[in-house]
């Protein structure tokens, strides 16, 4: 899309020189996410710091139709922070402040750029925390953490970004400001429109402040590494954890995503067995009883031959190191230039499902080495491709989008997602169809052509 010279003039009087940038360096930073295979082409990045001027921004894009591409901590994996076609990139990062603490309600008041890190060091200073958590923590952004509802490793005892979200304003693609909700905790006014923005994309509109729920601070915890050696034992060591301890994650990793790590960070193995697969979990412990369960059910668990060997953390030092063989993974594969997929099926389906996903795979691709990793305790698993030496990145992702149609028709005949916290974005909007019908699209369209009656937000995303 082609800015006019009357179009440019105008948004210079809504920003200042130093809220805009064209040079080719900024460009190429702010227009994309984590995703490596799209042409990147924006027109310009602008830097609003207040609410009244996004307002603004999006009345001209609306008035000019530019389309407008949020952008948070670009650290998305689904292309939905992604400009292609000379489209305005909003960056939300000098909207980083903490504007208000309500230590009754025990809630904050943040803008959208509000850096995850940034918030959970805040909530401890204030003898609470903020429980949302992932390994781009030191990165990503409160609105765009929104926009995906993102959930993370501790899903299993603390839920989504939508958990802990109870008021919402934004910028609709017609201009408007709405306050949803106003952080009550009870509001049955008919429909609770804060839910729609979240995991939206940012197709609807902007989130600009998020009223964010608190939690007590944790109580100390404790990590555990165990080897396994079939898929078939993996909900069965989630079940006895879940139902003698209090599980706050549940994570599943590889030998190959180990070997990928230990390669790239020389972390040691956290036992001398050679497994399959690895389970890690964190748990709270409350007691020394809490400490003697977990330890009792360890025992158990390798009676019933579910597992093969173990450890458990004796420090803090040792638990930040066990997690790091779980973090660290994706920052180990990135030199492969993975092709990436995050899919889900309900917990008690997972060990079938990948089962079922590794045939598919292992007989259409049988030379091509495939990582996994996953929070199996809430059904969600991350599938990594390599790509091959010697294959060049458009050959490569022409073939990766055939897998997609098998991995997907997999999930669909499990009734899964296709995306379980990456979103849609461009990578995959044409086949949101293997997650939803035909009917819950079209009213997807309905609600956008509402909210942003011109398709000036985030455009070409999602539907």
């Amino acid at each position: 899309m082609k800015i006019s010279a009357s179009a440019w003039q105008e948004l210079k009087n809504i920003l200042s020189q130093e809220q805009i940038k064209t040079d080719s360096d900024s460009l190429k930073f702010y227009g994309k996410d984590w995703t490596t295979y799209f042409d990147i082409s924006p027109s310009a990045i602008a830097f609003p710091q207040f609410a009244s001027e996004v307002q603004e921004l999006v009345r001209w894009a609306r008035k000019y139709a530019i389309g407008l591409v949020p952008s948070g901590g670009r650290t998305g994996l689904s292309g939905a922070a992604v400009a292609t076609n000379g489209e305005i990139v909003v960056s939300f990062e000098k909207m980083n402040r903490i504007l208000n603490f309500n230590e009754i309600d025990g809630t904050v008041l943040c803008e959208a750029g509000v850096i995850t890190e940034n918030l959970q060091k805040f909530a401890s200073e204030k003898g609470l925390s903020y429980p949302v958590d992932f390994a781009a923590r030191g990165s990503s952004q409160l609105g765009g953490n929104i926009a995906t509802n993102a959930g993370g490793i501790k899903v299993v005892r603390y839920g989504l970004t939508r958990d802990w979200i109870t008021g919402l304003k934004v910028v609709t693609g017609a201009g408007e400001i709405l306050d949803l909700n106003k952080s009550l905790v009870k509001n049955a006014t008919g429909l609770d429109l804060r839910h729609l923005f979240i995991g939206s994309e940012g197709i609807l509109g902007f989130v600009i402040e998020a009223t964010v729920k608190l939690a007590p601070q944790p109580p100390p915890l404790q990590v555990m590494v165990l080897g396994v050696s079939g898929l078939s034992d993996l909900m069965q060591i989630f079940a006895e954890f879940r139902r003698k301890t209090t599980l706050v994650a549940f994570e599943m990793f590889s030998e190959k995503a180990l070997q990928k790590v230990m390669e790239k960070t020389g972390l040691s193995r956290p036992f001398s067995s050679i497994c399959p697969f690895y389970v890690l979990l964190e748990i709270e412990v409350r007691s020394p009883q809490d400490h003697e369960s977990a330890l009792e059910i360890f025992e158990t668990c390798v009676e019933k031959n579910l597992v093969t060997d173990g450890a458990i953390s004796q420090s803090n030092s040792q638990a930040k190191a066990f997690w790091r063989l779980r973090e660290d993974i994706s920052e180990s594969l990135a030199a492969f230039s993975p092709y990436k997929n995050d899919v889900s099926v309900s917990i008690s389906k997972v060990p079938a499902f990948m089962q079922d996903l590794d045939r598919v795979l292992s007989q259409a691709y049988p030379d091509w080495e495939v990582i996994w990793f996953g929070h199996v305790g809430d059904g969600n698993l991350h599938i990594n491709i390599l790509r091959p030496a010697g294959m060049n990145k458009e050959d490569f992702v022409k073939e990766c989008r055939k897998v997609d149609e098998l991995i997907f028709a997999v999930v669909k005949d499990n009734e899964g997602s296709i995306s379980a916290e990456h979103g849609v974005g461009l990578t995959k909007k044409s086949f949101l169809h293997y997650s939803r019908s035909a009917a819950e699209i079209e009213i997807m369209r309905g609600i956008k052509k509402v909210l942003d009656p011109d398709g000036i937000m985030n455009p070409g995303k999602v539907i």
